[in-house]
């Protein structure tokens, strides 16, 4: 699909412009409290995830650019309806700017 430079120890040959984040969304629970088993359709979509590139910082209009808060590995908490979802060899990952994430989980 896409090709560019490899990112930081990861096979995703994709890398972020500017202040723009590549997530991979964590787990969701496929099961209720209650035993039931849900499809995926009937599931929600999470919204914690593992950063796993990050683009080169945010430019601002004096020509400066700022680096991002975030770094690979970081765990994530961001916004339900944000980014854009794309998947590359198989897997989804989610592109966010950095306005939309929400919190770094420690």
């Amino acid at each position: 699909m896409a090709t560019a430079t490899a990112t930081q120890s990861s096979s995703l040959k994709l890398k972020p412009i500017g202040d723009r984040v590549i997530v991979q969304r964590l787990g969701s629970a496929e099961k209720t409290r209650t035993g039931l088993y849900l499809p995926d359709t009937a599931q929600e979509k999470p919204q914690e995830g593992k950063v796993i590139a990050v683009g080169s910082g945010k430019t601002l209009k004096n020509g400066k650019t700022v680096p991002l808060s975030v770094k690979p590995g970081d765990r994530i908490i961001f916004g339900k309806y944000s980014g854009s979802e794309i998947k590359v060899d198989d897997k989804e990952y989610v592109f966010l700017n950095e306005d939309d994430i929400l919190a770094i989980v420690t």
